[in-house]
């Protein structure tokens, strides 16, 4: 059976600086009635700065949604509709961490919370780094740091990395390295 859900009536309940939510009556597959609420994000980037050594740049920083202060791979919302997400990536790299890369490649785009919400987030690799200096937006406060993969991974495993699109990165940064031999 092919699913589907046909929207027949949308109302913008938000909008707001970054997201819009509305919610959705909608036609099932059954022909039965139903309401949706839907978070409506532009997309984002996320890169994994990879160096020579097997060392991923972490950025810390204050998440106000958790209360708490997070590791996580440098990450940011696409400026505008259409924006090149591999643009936004080399942005973010350069933006949060100083580091500009000689090679950027599209490693993965996740959906990260299908079940409301249509943000799609583009993952790439950043290898061949040097090092600038970084201008992170006037409301962001960051430290970074290096950390070889093989830590990240526990981190993973004792819960101190809880954020989705870094455990993802962190694990297919390690298949990656595994797989060039460089673990």
């Amino acid at each position: 059976m092919e699913y589907f859900e046909k929207t027949i009536k949308t109302e913008d309940i938000y909008k707001g600086n970054i997201i819009k939510v509305q919610n959705l009556t909608v036609t099932l597959s059954n022909g039965k009635e139903a309401t949706r609420d839907i978070v409506l994000h532009p997309g984002a980037s996320v890169v994994v700065p990879i160096n020579e050594n097997g060392e991923l740049y972490m950025v810390k920083q204050f998440r106000k949604p958790l209360d708490l202060t997070t590791l996580e791979l440098p990450a940011g919302k696409l400026d505008s509709v259409g924006e090149d997400p591999k643009v936004c990536a080399e942005r973010e790299l350069m933006e949060e961490t100083g580091l500009r890369a000689e090679k950027v490649e599209h490693l993965i785009s996740i959906h990260t919370t299908p079940g409301f919400c249509n943000e799609v987030i583009h993952m790439y690799t950043a290898t061949g780094l040097t090092q600038g200096e970084s201008c992170t937006d006037e409301d962001e406060f960051l430290d970074v740091e290096k950390i070889h993969v093989s830590e990240l991974v526990n981190m993973i495993l004792e819960h101190r990395i809880t954020d989705a699109k870094t455990i993802i990165g962190v694990l297919l940064a390690e298949r990656k390295l595994r797989e060039e031999k460089r673990l």
